[in-house]
């Protein structure tokens, strides 16, 4: 074969090397955008969690057979991510405009009830309406259109491997660190409101705040990634 034919066969190569990577990830992509949605929405997330391993799976699949898929610590990152500001976004935008609503009634006090009695002391007793923990309110209406929307956002952009979601998602996970530390205090201030007759106290806190700390665990691969592999 001559050099001119070797470089064609060469280029259509590459090319349906690509092509065949872009379908594997955006097959990928379709279960687990699914699966991450229904887990944003508390109540499906046992439905959703199957769903975005079974993405997970298909991803996997396209890295062994050698295609140029999206490296698995993005996509972990990125989701775990876009889980976490869908969660707090629904879950607080209830609290905040929906507190009267008989499906938040009974998720919000149940919580409560359950893990934290700020969201059951004094419910819908403030003239805004919802949770009546000390400073609850102000961290509910000041993240929800902040960081947590700025997060859902940062997080689609660094899965599509731009620049500017890489970059976002180093401020909103730094964001995420004062949050975390800030909401401690709060917690530890307030223990006799928050913890007092609930079923699973500390304990449970801790449980469900492991999300929380998804930032801790993103920052130290945010700052050490080559950037290069991020395009503008």
């Amino acid at each position: 074969m001559n050099p001119v034919a070797a470089q064609a066969a060469s280029s259509v190569g590459l090319e349906d090397h690509h092509d065949e990577s872009r379908r594997a990830q955006r097959r990928a992509d379709k279960w687990m955008i699914v699966g991450a949605a229904l887990m944003g929405m508390w109540a499906p997330g046992l439905i959703g969690f199957p769903i975005f391993m079974r993405g997970v799976w298909l991803q996997r699949q396209a890295l062994r057979a050698g295609l140029s898929v999206r490296p698995m610590i993005v996509t972990l990152i990125g989701y775990l991510t876009l889980i976490d500001g869908m969660l707090n976004s629904l879950g607080w935008a209830l609290d905040l405009v929906a507190n009267h609503t008989l499906i938040n009634r009974v998720l919000m006090v149940g919580w409560g009830n359950m893990f934290d009695a700020g969201y059951f002391w004094h419910y819908n007793e403030l003239w805004i309406g919802g949770a009546a923990g000390p400073g609850e309110k102000a961290y509910v209406a000041g993240l929800i259109f902040t960081v947590f929307s700025m997060r859902v956002a940062a997080a689609i952009g660094f899965l599509q491997m731009r620049r500017w979601g890489h970059q976002w998602m180093v401020v909103t996970c730094w964001m995420g660190v004062v949050i975390w530390s800030a909401y401690v205090f709060n917690m530890t201030m307030f223990a006799d409101v928050r913890y007092a007759g609930v079923v699973f106290p500390v304990v449970g806190w801790w449980l469900y705040d492991i999300f929380y700390i998804t930032p801790f665990l993103a920052i130290p691969y945010l700052h050490t990634v080559n950037r290069e592999i991020f395009a503008d």
